[in-house]
């Protein structure tokens, strides 16, 4: 990144960035500035929450004279259970990264040059009201004609809410769609809620997929693997790939990527025609069942059927179907954490929570568990209604658009001008979409039809590289956050404290909206009452300021309190101030936490006991269990109630018949069947010399959040493509060498890495690697991005990106 004018490079060993008309700071002087201007040495722990991924675990943070040193996990929170991954020790260096985002700045270049000028962030709020009033004057007040989008996080909310609810527009997008949508909407449309898989009591799972070995390593991943291999659990891992998961398995099935629902709809044929599910729990349980034991018994969804779609034997179909009914209730077909893979992806999930439940493993301990939330106050936003400002540009898009959008759809209507009115603006908060969004290309040409691009982050991300005005957020260590309610089997509320004050000019999400608030309100407030012809009414007969207030036109309301303000206000609202005191102190609050918790080992804390662990929570059909959780019944028990037992009991699920669905009658008038079905036409077949091209993530990385962070580099210092050794000899290639991938969107290169380890005629690399942004030193040009090459294409339900559908082409360069 240029800062008007000059170039990055190295300085003595450290990085430096120089901006026009201020100095350059790296973090050899950052260091040595806290040591001369420390006045009383002060040795401080600080509870926090982590921010390095989404799993948000524990952690405490040990402060010496003003520097973060070091971070070591919390034991008090029940979710993380004393650990702390390598990604959570090395948020010391997104804190203290050279590279990271300083001051506002202002493009005085073409947008993608990297050109920027230093500012102050008054004459960054000004840049960007004069551009909203043109903008919204010209629109007649259309607040959607700016679009925004959020990546996940505490303070996703604070940014959404003066988006969504203040400025008012309609057309927010957030992670979902290139995430866990189908899968978190398929498992609860079918069993009311997407769910925890309890690995730490499943006596069978099947992970297809998933590779949590290598890629999510939390505590409950843990749990799995120390009983795995005769240990009192058997792990089936089905995947394209021979993952360090499926090496830790009992049984490995190679698949053929985009086969999967043939593989759970034979394994449900199984179950079916052999009668091994749960006779009781299905029919106290399921809605329209012998519609469903119908209709995949008609349909022939044999093994011998499976077979020839996915590669995997009829024998081990049957095996795996067998061995997984015997195993329940205790058994589970593992959700994911997964992106969308194919086309037929919702039906897919749907296929996998009906079979999960089909040997009663749902809302029981071992299997599918809901868990329990812990409850926060309220902190009420008035909204205005905006009469001008239209809704969602791309809600026809597919059969169900929801409020979170088709990230997709969204950016290939505004790039193709079929927008039913102009999009001129977007607001990024900490999501770089040039990286995540398929088909980079496109998303570039975007940004670049937009006359007003803003970007909130922490680095200088590709996106950012294209905003024009960039404001820096201080980093997860240097604010305090909203309060987050874990639901589960042990729920907690955690806190996010401000652990050092932000350093440079960065500021904290909730100051930027206060202070964007401030310049904002009363110019836009003039543009509503020029346009908006509801409020031209209402002020015939009320006095303006009053309806001013009383309306929610003052966009500053909701943020004027302090984050630490409105935390205290929604917890002590709920549990009082001795109970806030203690949420200070330790970072973590649940009901009797400070009796109830105890160290066993150096290692391992208990934080509920085992009769206080909400396994089953929905409620009892029957009259004389109504109001009743199981866990209440469990209660009595030492050791809790064997879970085969509870599993026949009617419980009420979150459905609309309270029942498991297998039949979605509603989703036919949207064009999408009612139960999942496979269709050839859905698959995407590979012609020869070609390859289908599948992606996933490393646990020492989070998507394209630490690609600069030098810590997490040394254990993963870049991405490399792995294709089958066979198919890598037949064309040359050879261990390191470089190639070219392409697809009909774009074509990057690569290091290659041949094994026997991947399928025939699939290809696959890590995502997160691949940036081009100069102001990154050590992510630029390092490894190649997945979304260069990945087509946009979207599945028909939520209009979800397709992930590993892209047919791509190799040569070695």
């Amino acid at each position: 990144m240029k800062v008007e004018v000059s170039r990055r490079r190295f300085l003595q060993g450290s990085v430096a960035l120089t901006i026009l008309g201020g100095t350059s700071l790296t973090g050899a002087d950052l260091f040595a500035k806290a040591e001369s201007e420390k006045r009383v040495s002060i040795n401080k722990k600080v509870p926090t929450v982590c921010e390095m991924c989404v799993n948000k675990c524990a952690a405490i943070a040990h402060v010496r004279d003003g520097v973060v040193k070091k971070l070591d996990p919390n034991p008090y929170l029940p979710k993380s259970r004393n650990m702390l991954c390598a990604r959570g020790a090395a948020g010391i260096h997104a804190l203290y990264d050279p590279d990271r985002l300083k001051y506002p700045l202002i493009r005085v270049g073409k947008r993608g040059d990297g050109r920027y000028k230093k500012v102050t962030w008054s004459e960054a709020y000004e840049h960007i009201k004069e551009k909203l009033v043109t903008i919204l004057d010209e629109e007649e007040d259309n607040r959607s004609s700016i679009g925004y989008c959020a990546g996940e996080g505490l303070a996703e909310h604070t940014f959404k809410s003066f988006m969504a609810q203040k400025f008012g527009s309609s057309n927010f997008l957030n992670h979902s769609t290139i995430c866990l949508q189908t899968a978190v909407s398929g498992f609860a449309l079918t069993l009311g809620g997407y769910g925890q898989a309890d690995l730490e009591n499943a006596k069978y799972v099947i992970m297809a997929g998933a590779n949590r070995a290598e890629a999510i390593l939390t505590p409950d991943t843990m749990d799995i693997f120390k009983r795995t291999r005769g240990r009192g659990a058997k792990l089936v891992v089905v995947d394209p790939r021979y993952t360090k998961t499926a090496m830790h398995a009992d049984t490995y099935v190679p698949i053929k990527p985009g086969t999967d629902l043939a593989f759970v709809l034979a394994l449900t044929y199984v179950a079916l025609k052999g009668q091994l599910y749960n006779k009781i729990y299905v029919e106290n349980n399921f809605n329209e069942f012998e519609t469903y034991r119908k209709h995949i018994l008609e349909h022939g969804y044999t093994p011998e059927w499976a077979e020839k779609i996915t590669g995997v034997p009829a024998d081990t179909i049957c095996s795996i179907a067998h061995d997984f009914m015997a195993a329940a209730p205790q058994a589970i077909y593992y959700q994911g954490r997964r992106s969308t893979w194919a086309k037929n992806d919702f039906q897919l999930r749907r296929a996998m929570a009906i079979f999960s439940a089909l040997g009663g493993g749902v809302d029981v301990k071992g299997g599918i568990v809901f868990g329990k939330t812990l409850p926060l106050g309220d902190h009420p936003i008035n909204a205005p209604l905006y009469f001008n400002a239209q809704g969602r540009i791309e809600k026809d898009s597919a059969a169900i658009i929801g409020a979170t959008g088709s990230w997709v759809a969204w950016r290939d209507m505004v790039v193709e001008e079929k927008t039913p009115y102009p999009i001129r603006g977007m607001f990024v908060y900490k999501q770089n979409p040039m990286l995540s969004v398929p088909d980079s290309n496109k998303t570039r040409k975007m940004f670049e039809k937009m006359d007003l691009v803003v970007v909130i982050d922490t680095m200088p991300s590709d996106t950012a590289m294209l905003a024009d005005v960039i404001l820096p957020e201080c980093s997860y260590l240097e604010r305090e956050d909203p309060l987050k309610s874990f639901t589960g089997i042990e729920p907690a509320i955690v806190l996010r404290q401000k652990v050092i004050e932000p350093m440079y000019e960065s500021k904290p999400v909730i100051e930027i909206m206060r202070g964007l608030a401030k310049r904002l309100t009363r110019p836009l407030w003039e543009i509503t009452k020029k346009h908006d012809l509801d409020v031209q009414s209402e002020l015939e007969t009320s006095p303006e300021e009053e309806y001013f207030k009383d309306w929610g036109f003052d966009l500053t309301e909701p943020y004027m309190q302090s984050q630490e303000e409105i935390n205290k206000h929604m917890f002590v609202s709920e549990y009082g101030e001795k109970a806030w005191s203690v949420l200070r102190e330790k970072g973590v609050f649940y009901p009797g936490m400070l009796d109830q918790f105890k160290k066993i080992n150096n290692n391992t804390f208990e934080c509920y006991p085992s009769e206080g662990k909400t396994y089953s929570v929905l409620e009892l059909e029957e009259e004389v269990d109504r109001g009743a959780s199981i866990s209440d019944f469990c209660k009595s028990c030492d050791p809790c109630v064997n879970p085969a037992d509870i599993a026949p009991w009617k419980r009420l699920f979150n459905t609309p018949s309270k029942k498991i669905e297998c039949n979605l009658e509603s989703m036919t008038a949207r064009g999408i069947d009612a139960m999942p079905m496979w269709h050839d036409e859905d698959y995407v077949k590979i012609p020869p010399g070609k390859f289908k091209f599948i992606t996933g993530r490393y646990a020492q990385h989070t998507q394209s959040a630490t690609q600069n962070n030098i810590m997490l580099l040394e254990l993963m210092p870049t991405n490399y493509a792995w294709i089958n050794d066979q198919e890598a000899r037949e064309r040359g290639i050879g261990l390191g060498d470089l190639i070219e991938v392409t697809s009909s969107v774009g074509s990057i290169r690569i290091q290659a890495y041949p094994t026997p380890k991947i399928l025939p005629e699939t290809l696959f690399y890590i995502h997160g690697f691949g940036a081009q942004s100069d102001g990154q030193t050590f992510a630029q040009r390092n490894g190649a991005s997945d979304n260069e090459i990945i087509e946009g294409t979207i599945e028909p339900v939520f209009g979800s990106a397709v992930m590993h559908d892209t047919l791509v082409s190799v040569r070695k360069v």
